[in-house]
């Protein structure tokens, strides 16, 4: 074996292991003084004036044992001759922890300090038999359910609570945070249920009612019809001044194609009986209660432009975080420095008492 090559297995074995070192700092630290890695450049100064040493006592005569013998030395013999290259190699492995400890890894833990904002939303729907005409798949209510699905669904940090209405109004869910119970409720809406007409003044009022003790900062009702206020005792202007009373915006949607839509006329036994009828909605009463709660008003013609609105509903009442985020750094440099103070100790063992002894 080529000479150079054979004392240089030491420092080999030593830079692997500072490589090893080294990776797995880079994988779970950060570098608090990068710079100081250049340092490294220090090892093959080492190296190369251990390799110019070497030569040097070749060249005045003190050549390795086996190279003055006639035949040729086998591994026992080599390997008692690598041991005073050890020690050096040590030296190299101190260098470089030295080096990695000198960068100053570090690790780092994220905390956080999380407020909610609340926003506390409740789905005013529209239950009564025009919400089973077919100009939506496969009619306007069971379109309106599964895109409300769809939006509690991706509010989970937000309370949710459902108004139903038709003559008259109820609470089909409180205010909670269970998206679960509220999907399902919403799930189960059908027409029927009340007193037949379209209470849209009632609709709007009970849902005020269930957020008025709200706490939230942020109030909101969404309100749904495909019609024009013809029930209930409570008009709809006067219900949005009840919302606005109570800080509570209300955004309002319109359900229907323009024009004519295939609708219910009457209803034999259980089975509804349908024409075609001009669709009619009391858009100038449900803008006017946007613009007077400070929401907006949709128009929704088919099932995608539903899914639109309630898309930007949700932009516009995204649940607000105030976070305060500690970033917290400890010093991982102590690990690296004793295993350096520690490889020192062993190479001056190696050095002065076990090495001597052997040769």
């Amino acid at each position: 074996m080529n000479r150079a090559l054979w004392i240089s297995i030491p420092h080999i074995i030593a830079a692997l292991m500072l490589g090893l070192a080294a990776r797995y700092a880079h994988q779970h630290y950060e570098w608090e003084s990068p710079s100081w890695l250049w340092l490294g450049l220090l090892i093959l100064v080492h190296f190369l004036l251990r390799l110019w040493g070497t030569r040097r006592s070749a060249q005045t005569g003190l050549q390795w044992s086996w190279q003055s013998s006639e035949s040729q030395p086998n591994w026992r013999q080599k390997f008692h001759q690598l041991i005073p290259e050890i020690p050096f190699g040590i030296r190299t492995l101190v260098i470089g922890l030295f080096v990695i400890a000198s960068a100053r890894p570090q690790s780092s833990s994220s905390v956080e300090d999380l407020t909610r904002e609340g926003i506390d939303i409740v789905l005013s729907m529209d239950l009564s038999a025009s919400m089973l005409s077919k100009d939506f798949k496969p009619n306007r209510l069971e379109a309106s359910k599964a895109v409300a699905v769809q939006f509690v669904e991706e509010r989970p940090n937000d309370r949710i609570g459902v108004v139903a209405y038709e003559g008259e109004a109820f609470t089909q869910i409180p205010l909670t945070t269970d998206q679960r119970v509220v999907m399902n409720g919403i799930e189960s809406l059908e027409t029927g249920l009340l007193e037949g007409g379209t209470a849209i003044g009632m609709g709007l009022a009970t849902a005020v009612n269930r957020l008025r003790d709200s706490k939230a900062k942020s109030k909101v009702i969404i309100l749904l019809t495909d019609g024009v206020n013809n029930a209930g005792q409570i008009e709809p202007m006067d219900a949005s001044q009840l919302a606005q009373l109570n800080d509570i915006r209300v955004y309002t949607v319109g359900v229907g194609t323009i024009g004519k839509a295939k609708s219910p006329v009457s209803k034999i036994g259980n089975k509804y009986q349908y024409d075609w009828i001009e669709v009619k909605i009391d858009e100038e009463t449900l803008k006017n209660i946007a613009s007077t709660t400070g929401g907006k008003y949709f128009r929704a013609t088919n099932q995608t432009k539903l899914e639109s609105i309630y898309d930007e509903i949700d932009t516009l009442e995204k649940t607000r975080f105030n976070v305060l985020r500690y970033n917290q750094r400890t010093e991982e440099f102590f690990p690296f420095a004793l295993a350096g103070v520690l490889a020192l100790l062993i190479e001056f063992l190696l050095s002065h008492l076990l090495i001597r002894s052997i040769l």
